[in-house]
C-alpha cells in the first residue's frame, strides 16, 4: 500500500517561505557586491596588475572587468578605475583605493603606505572630499599643492592668508588655508593647515601638519603611520 507524503503545516510553509527569501537576497547581495579596494602592484603592456581586496594580481587591459572594477585607462604609473559609477586613478606602488574616496566610514586610526619608485611614499587621499595624490614629504611644514590643484577641488585658497614662498626663481606669494578634511583609506584628519602656491605640482605634498598627528614608523619599504589625535 502507497503511503501519501504527510501534508506541510502552515507553519512549516512559512518556514520553507522564509528561507527561500533569505537565501535569494543572499545570492541577491553576492552578485551585486563590488571590490572594497583596488592596488595596481605592475602593468604587463597595455594591461594593469590590479589587486583586488588583497586577492591574486589580475591583468586588466582598458575596457576590460572585474569584480565591479571597470579599467579606463593604463599607463606604466597608474590606471584609471571606475568602481560603482566613480572614477579613482591608482598608482603604482601606492595603497590600495578604497572604494568612495571620501565616503563609507572614516573611524580608521593606522595608515601603510608601501614604498614605489625611487622610494617615495605615495597616496591616494582626499580632501575636503575631492580625490588627489599624495606625496609623502617629512621635510614639508604643512600639506602644499598647486593652485591649479586647488583650483580643481574647489578650495576658495584666496580667502586664506596670503604668506611668502620661495621657490627656485625666488620669493612668491602663497596662501596659508585650512583644511576641513583630509583623508587617506579609512583614516580622517580634520582642521588641517596647507599652503597654496602658484606653481604647478604634480603631487600634494603630504607634509607635517597632518603627519605630525601619527606615530611613524618604518620598515624597509613599509611605512606605517599610527593615529595620534
Amino acid at each position: 500500500m502507497r503511503r501519501c507524503p504527510s501534508p506541510i503545516s502552515a507553519t512549516e510553509a512559512a518556514s520553507h517561505a522564509v528561507r527561500a527569501l533569505l537565501c535569494a537576497a543572499a545570492c541577491l547581495l553576492a552578485g551585486s557586491a563590488v571590490a572594497q579596494s583596488v592596488a595596481m602592484t605592475g602593468s604587463m603592456g597595455s594591461k594593469a596588475l590590479l589587486v583586488i581586496d588583497g586577492g591574486a594580481p589580475r591583468a586588466l587591459a582598458a575596457g576590460e572587468s572585474a569584480q565591479g572594477v571597470k579599467v579606463v585607462k593604463v599607463t606604466s604609473t597608474d590606471a584609471v578605475v571606475e568602481i560603482a559609477g566613480k572614477r579613482q586613478t591608482v598608482m603604482l606602488g601606492a595603497a590600495p583605493v578604497s572604494l568612495g574616496g571620501a565616503g563609507g566610514g572614516a573611524n580608521g586610526s593606522q595608515i601603510l603606505l608601501t614604498a614605489g619608485q625611487g622610494g617615495h611614499f605615495y597616496a591616494n587621499g582626499s580632501i575636503n572630499g575631492r580625490n588627489v595624490n599624495f606625496l609623502v614629504d617629512t621635510g614639508a611644514t604643512t600639506i602644499a599643492l598647486g593652485q591649479a590643484e586647488a583650483e580643481r577641488i574647489g578650495l576658495a585658497y584666496l580667502h586664506g592668508r596670503r604668506i611668502p614662498v620661495g621657490t627656485a626663481n625666488g620669493t612668491t606669494v602663497g596662501y596659508l588655508v585650512k583644511l576641513n578634511s583630509v583623508r587617506i583609506n579609512d583614516v580622517e584628519i580634520y582642521n588641517v593647515d596647507a599652503i597654496v602656491q602658484p606653481a604647478p605640482m604634480p603631487y600634494v605634498l603630504l607634509g607635517n601638519s597632518f603627519l605630525g598627528r601619527f606615530q611613524m614608523k618604518r620598515e624597509n619599504d613599509l611605512l606605517t603611520l599610527d593615529k595620534r589625535f
